[in-house]
């Protein structure tokens, strides 16, 4: 074998290597991501840490609440966000009961209490219910929530606006 078509050769073989897909996270792995990115998500609302909040959702973010209009875009979710923390503190929990995984998409739903306790008068606002979020995997391999849903367990009498 002359020696050009040898390092032809070997250049072909790390072309081949050197084009393997990346290996994908197995479920395990990208069920721990999604965990600590509900830890994160939940400590910061917690925390009443809009930044954060917002730099976990994707710019076309959409959340739906039970009887209002949706909440399109990041910078309507970031204003809603600001608006509520204004008015109340919050206590939030979350319990997981299904996750799903496919591929850069993943769907969790599970049941929530939220806590809020005006800031000024009125009464403390008790609910729960159910919930349904979606995530996207990111070019950088992070998840991000794109889609987030819920509804109550009772009718709501009012809500946060009232107050």
């Amino acid at each position: 074998m002359n020696s050009a078509r040898a390092v032809g050769l070997a250049c072909l073989a790390l072309l081949v290597v050197g084009c393997e897909p990346p290996q994908r996270p197995s479920y395990a792995e990208d069920l721990a991501a999604i965990t600590e990115f509900n830890a994160r998500y939940l400590g910061a609302i917690n925390d009443e840490d809009i930044a954060t909040l917002s730099s976990l959702t994707t710019e076309g973010h959409v959340i739906l609440i039970p009887n209002r209009e949706p909440i399109v875009g990041k910078a309507a979710n970031d204003a809603a966000n600001g608006g509520a923390f204004e008015r109340f503190t919050f206590d939030e929990t979350w319990t997981p009961v299904e996750t799903v995984i496919d591929g850069d998409l993943a769907f969790q739903r599970g049941t929530f209490t939220t806590i809020a306790t005006p800031r000024s008068a009125g009464e403390r606002l008790e609910v729960s219910g159910s919930f349904m979020r979606i995530y996207q995997r990111q070019a950088n391999g992070e998840w991000r929530m794109t889609r987030d849903m819920f509804n109550s367990s009772a009718p709501l009498t009012r809500n946060l606006d009232d107050q």
